[in-house]
């Protein structure tokens, strides 16, 4: 009989023995951290949802076969799977996933003019354009952190958790995030103020 209080390596191993209770039990404990950190990507219950059941059918195949080797880290494993059909989803529809600004302060600050005249704010749309374009050139972990950061205005910690990274890495990733933008803003001589 499945405890509660067993541990995820315990459950696993448990449901790799043959045990299915094992697989509702890492399902439920869970389901609320993968399906928030999924939803916080795609602002959307649907694709959420779909999302969700994917990354939990992989994890059975994946168990099912044996070749699950992750041993005491399944919670990283799982968001890493979630994560990767994210970008999957993104790339199938070719679109950049929708950001909020919940504060006055964003990347494009420095543009912002109350007594933005049509040509500035066709500026002001270009340069947005530009940069989301350059953002996109990324590898994926170093756009994913950079889109968190700046356009989630989330700090390291809840970058590192819902990533299943350490601390240390999303800093590193954000570092070279920007140092690889300014590569591609200096080879195409872009200019992202007006």
């Amino acid at each position: 009989m499945i405890k509660s209080k067993s541990t995820d390596a315990q459950l696993v191993s448990a449901y790799m023995k043959g045990d299915e209770c094992a697989i509702s039990e890492l399902i439920t404990r869970h389901k609320q951290r993968i399906y928030s950190f999924i939803y916080s990507k795609v602002y959307d219950r649907d694709v959420t949802e779909d999302i969700f059941q994917d990354t939990f059918i992989k994890v059975i195949r994946t168990l099912k076969k044996g070749s699950y080797n992750e041993e005491g880290k399944f919670i990283p494993w799982v968001m890493r799977i979630s994560h990767n059909l994210v970008i999957d989803h993104f790339r199938k529809n070719n679109r950049m996933p929708k950001f909020e600004n919940n504060s006055d302060f964003n990347i494009f600050s420095v543009l912002c003019d109350g007594s933005l005249n049509a040509e500035k704010k066709m500026i002001k749309g270009q340069v947005e354009s530009d940069l989301r374009r350059l953002i996109q050139e990324l590898p994926d972990d170093q756009k994913e952190v950079l889109l968190m950061r700046i356009y989630k205005e989330m700090s390291f910690k809840d970058i590192s958790e819902q990533t299943g990274v350490s601390i240390n890495t999303a800093l590193g990733r954000m570092r070279y995030a920007l140092i690889n933008l300014r590569k591609v803003i200096d080879k195409h001589n872009i200019v992202l103020t007006n």
